[in-house]
């Protein structure tokens, strides 16, 4: 009857903690679109900001400084056709993004060759390449982080919005 009991208890308690170990892991999001005929997806970790702000969480931030675009694993471009940020190519490919501070609390979008890596695991001497990001305040917070990949023109726009912050990037195919 003992070995019962331990059984028993040993079950919830692995069942409580996976629980709760995905629970903190928080929801993974994906967005994609399609130009001429190719994807372009992107696919990130969704934190909430539960009573903080994005001036508290982002503004602390130092110039030069990144930030991995979500949470947990970093955020993920996936493209099937090469992308024009500007003058800037990023060739057909999967890349780690994020976002890097300037000095006049611009952002700029980074693209890393290595993607798949932890978060907070930038290595700079992998960066592929970056594009200025347009900043506005938004007039009604975004709870959730929420990166949408939306058609533009000939191309699209990636952007960003959580808290009062929205930056985007424009970009055509090639």
């Amino acid at each position: 009857m003992k070995k019962l009991w331990i059984v028993l208890l040993s079950a919830v308690m692995t069942v409580g903690f996976t629980a709760a170990a995905f629970a903190q892991a928080g929801p993974r999001g994906t967005s994609t679109l399609t130009l001429n005929g190719k994807t372009v997806s992107v696919e990130y970790g969704r934190p909430s900001l539960r009573g903080r702000t994005t001036d508290d969480l982002l503004g602390k931030l130092p110039a030069g400084g990144y930030w991995r675009m979500g949470s947990n694993k970093s955020a993920t471009l996936k493209t099937d056709v090469d992308l024009a940020f500007g003058d800037v190519t990023v060739p057909a490919g999967e890349y780690s993004i994020w976002m890097q501070k300037q000095a006049d609390n611009s952002w700029k979008l980074v693209f890393n060759k290595q993607h798949g890596q932890w978060g907070t695991d930038h290595d700079a001497s992998q960066d592929l390449a970056s594009a200025p990001m347009t900043s506005t305040k938004a007039t009604s917070p975004m709870e959730m982080l929420t990166i949408t990949l939306r058609k533009a023109g000939g191309g699209g726009t990636l952007t960003v919005e959580w808290g009062t912050l929205v930056a985007s990037a424009a970009f055509t195919a090639k």
